[in-house]
């Protein structure tokens, strides 16, 4: 059987037990179900700490163990969210507790030792962090993690369904980062990503999954608001008819700029064409 190594949590060595009979492995076990409990975890694909991003959770985010390394201070395992698999440090993991009560709604938010601006925080929190509240002092809201956020920082329940094209856009100006997913710094998956999640939709993690959602738009046809432009590697968002909203390594961030210019570019330096533009449904 061949399979996504990304997407199914299986190794020569060891394998999830759901997968018993499907796949083959030296073992399989049930693994352990934790949660993300540092603002913004490093996911590799490989066993290797100081390996590139191959993308980020973010706290509060569900993580099933499968095995633990040891001598490098990894553990292998599946996101709950996007059904990711690869590595994380299991210093930022902690055992599931309670469900959170709220996410993170500003690009970034900080954490403060007291219901109070003027107090040095201590933490800052990216967009759709998962945060489980305990109390309120005034406008500030205190979490089970430890110390005060903002009160218009967050909402209650899970995201749910509003613009997400407008979600993606308030990314506009930050840094583009390989293998990023938050605020601090995201690549052009974990753009459409988070602003899909943003507004209570499901969204895998990469482009090429990307782009066989929805359905598929002529490229030579009027494009719409929302519709995403795929190339082998990269994807974007259509603000409007013409205009391209993607976080790329040109501008090394989240830019808009006109689709003929983007594919136009893209064609020259890499050689690459674009490959289909995805029409979400409603």
């Amino acid at each position: 059987m061949t399979f996504d190594p990304r997407l199914v949590p299986a190794r020569a060595d060891v394998a999830a037990a759901h997968l018993e009979g499907e796949v083959t492995a030296e073992r399989f076990v049930e693994g352990r179900h934790m949660q993300v409990a540092t603002a913004i975890l490093p996911l590799t694909s490989g066993p290797d700490p100081e390996a590139s991003f191959a993308s980020q959770l973010l706290l509060g985010e569900r993580f099933t163990v499968y095995d633990h390394d040891d001598t490098t201070g990894l553990s292998w395992g599946q996101s709950k969210g996007d059904g990711y698999v690869g590595h994380v440090p299991a210093a930022g993991l902690e055992p599931v507790a309670e469900d959170p009560t709220h996410h993170i709604t500003a690009l970034l938010t900080h954490l403060y030792p007291e219901p109070d601006m003027k107090t040095r925080p201590f933490d800052a929190l990216p967009f759709l962090a998962q945060v489980t509240v305990v109390g309120q002092e005034g406008r500030f809201l205190e979490v089970g993690q430890g110390g005060f956020l903002p009160a218009r920082h967050a909402e209650a329940g899970a995201p749910e369904a509003n613009d997400w094209v407008a979600t993606a856009e308030r990314f506009a100006g930050l840094p583009y980062l390989w293998g990023g997913r938050s605020s601090l710094g995201l690549d052009c998956s974990a753009l459409v990503q988070l602003a899909c999640q943003g507004a209570g939709r499901d969204c895998p993690r990469d482009s090429d999954m990307q782009a066989g959602i929805g359905s598929e738009v002529d490229p030579d046809g009027p494009l719409a608001r929302g519709d995403l432009v795929c190339w082998k590697g990269h994807i974007g968002i259509m603000r409007d008819s013409t205009t391209l909203l993607h976080a790329n390594a040109f501008h090394m961030a989240v830019a808009s700029e006109p689709l003929d210019f983007a594919r136009d570019r893209i064609k020259a330096s890499e050689g690459l064409a674009l490959t289909t533009v995805r029409r979400l449904p409603d």
